[in-house]
């Protein structure tokens, strides 16, 4: 470990930081993030559900999502276990890197201190996912205490209120959720440090800015938003993205 590794490292952290600030559940930046858009939907979808019974379609959307989150974390075990078995076989490894041209080689402990920073990375994601999965899975129950259409009819504010109680917790789910996928997104940055520190930074700089172009510039997005833009008199929407033609909320996102 030298100074190149501290300053790669500390550019790491800082990117995974600031991703995470920018594409939160609070509005930082006049420019709305494919998150941030996609929770507002979540709303949409929940208040939806109010006016109708037949509850079918909104029960798989909810097993797809808790079926979705179980299978990245049982991901994340399976990559904890990767870097255990790396681990178990650093003399093998060490001396692959030795004769590889080009490369940073800081040796048998830096390697294994790089392997054990992955595993926390992982580690970190497995935390983030289980917790999620077990937010959808109570979302679910509370979902199933929300009112029929004809109760909704004869007490909306009650039945709001039960509807905003689900999507506080889906939202939060899915920050958790993200939280997870964020760390596996830019392990994949994370990977350079083991060719050396200016790989490192050269990485994590492409993995964040792919990141940000998914979140701010990406196709989805643009679908995503669509209708806002067309209603906006400038191309970049500025204002609050309300899709909910039901209800409008204050402390939407």
């Amino acid at each position: 470990m030298n100074l190149p590794d501290y300053l790669a490292l500390a550019l790491f952290s800082v990117c995974w930081l600031a991703f995470a600030w920018v594409t939160g559940q609070k509005k930082v930046l006049p420019r709305v993030s494919l998150t941030q858009a996609m929770g507002e939907w979540r709303r949409h979808w929940i208040m939806n559900s109010l006016y109708r019974d037949l509850k079918m379609i909104d029960t798989q959307i909810m097993a797809g999502l808790q079926n979705g989150t179980a299978f990245f974390a049982s991901t994340s075990i399976f990559a904890i276990g990767g870097c255990f078995a790396l681990l178990g076989a650093t003399q093998e490894v060490d001396a692959v890197f030795r004769d590889l041209p080009l490369l940073s080689h800081g040796g048998r402990s830096a390697f294994e201190l790089k392997v054990c920073g992955l595993t926390a990375i992982f580690g970190y994601s497995f935390f983030k996912f289980g917790w999620s999965y077990r937010l959808f899975n109570y979302c679910t129950i509370l979902f199933g205490s929300m009112p029929m259409a004809e109760r909704a009819r004869q007490a909306p504010e009650a039945a709001r209120a039960a509807a905003e109680r689900v999507i506080r917790v889906n939202i939060l789910a899915a920050a958790n959720f993200n939280a997870g996928l964020r760390a596996i997104f830019l392990s994949i940055g994370y990977l350079g440090w083991f060719a050396g520190p200016y790989v490192f930074m050269l990485t994590t700089l492409f993995v964040f800015f792919v990141l940000l172009r998914r979140q701010f510039f990406s196709d989805a997005r643009r679908v995503v938003l669509a209708d806002v833009i067309e209603r906006s008199d400038s191309p970049s929407e500025s204002g609050v993205f309300k899709p909910d033609p039901i209800g409008h909320h204050e402390d939407s996102l």
